[in-house]
């Protein structure tokens, strides 16, 4: 019953090493980037913009999950013994999503910018894909036999190899899945951010901000099963304080983007600046959304409606 570790993480093609980690990080990239095509050209915005942002978002994103867990793990690469070039060799593992999500999010807004669209709908369009993602992600930790939780009798625990053991276990030790756990947690967050996002008419940035809430809770919970060394203060782990950080930032998020946020419909460039101004009133209630759409059809050509295509 019991979860059998990998059999291995690493196929050789020739001289070159095909990584489990390596394939699912690429996948889960590719995933997020096409669920958040879909879900943009849904709220009638242009495919092709969601190809521009991802290409700044991709690199940024993968230089700031390795430089937050280096960051936060230096031990790990400096020291006796210890190999610093090891920074680079991202494919061994060693990604951090908070480091990722942040300044993955520059590159997407120096990406949006440059194409002159608002920040808030790829946001939202984006963030149901983030949560398949990390899936994805997790599943790479678990080809690497890593980042599991402490020992379990459960029936469903995971088997580690002697290479990977923890110090002080005995083999044979079952480990909770923490990949699992988060996995399920974020497959059901997912499908629940896309129901509730069919079901109300949010406002731009009200998604991303469910996104940030939902993604905490379910960090917060994993990080206090997992064993692996980690920074602590006050008791919690590092990782721990970030989660209830952000789960705190999206919560003032949904708030403030519900008083003061555009419709989550995507607007052209040259209607930026109108809605800059409409943002500042109070369009609290979903009609005053609705109201303003109307307005900015009649100045020009009918915006899409963004409803009758079905969104992933």
């Amino acid at each position: 019953m019991s979860i059998p570790s990998p059999a291995q993480g690493v196929w050789w093609l020739g001289p070159i090493p095909i990584r489990a980690y390596g394939i699912l990080m690429v996948t889960a990239m590719a995933l997020a980037t096409w669920v958040a095509y879909k879900r943009y050209r849904a709220r009638g915005g242009v495919g092709e913009v969601v190809l521009d942002a991802a290409l700044w978002a991709i690199p940024f994103g993968i230089v700031g999950g390795r430089l937050y867990h280096v960051f936060t793990t230096p031990e790990s690469y400096w020291g006796p013994g210890k190999d610093p070039w090891a920074i680079l060799r991202i494919w061994e593992g060693g990604m951090a999503i908070w480091g990722a999500v942040a300044l993955g999010a520059v590159g997407a807004y120096i990406g949006l910018r440059r194409a002159g669209q608002r920040v808030g709908p790829f946001a939202d369009a984006l963030a149901p894909g983030l949560l398949l993602a990390q899936v994805l992600g997790r599943w790479g930790n678990y080809f690497n036999q890593e980042l599991f939780g402490g020992p379990t009798t459960l029936p469903w625990g995971l088997e580690i190899d002697a290479a990977h053991l923890p110090p002080g276990y005995p083999e044979g030790t079952l480990f909770h899945p923490t990949f699992l756990y988060e996995g399920i947690w974020n497959i059901t967050m997912a499908l629940l951010l896309i129901w509730l996002d069919r079901q109300f008419r949010f406002k731009s940035g009200q998604v991303m901000s469910l996104y940030l809430v939902m993604y905490g809770v379910g960090r917060f919970w994993v990080e206090a099963i997992r064993i692996d060394e980690a920074r602590t203060y006050l008791g919690l782990r590092l990782n721990g304080w970030t989660a209830l950080f952000v789960v705190v930032l999206g919560i003032i998020l949904f708030f403030v983007t519900r008083r003061v946020g555009a419709p989550a419909e995507v607007l052209p460039p040259e209607r930026a600046d109108y809605f800059a101004r409409v943002g500042k009133q109070d369009v609290e209630e979903a009609d005053d959304s609705a109201r303003v759409a109307v307005e900015l059809a009649e100045e020009d050509e009918p915006l899409p409606d963004s409803r009758e295509e079905t969104a992933i």
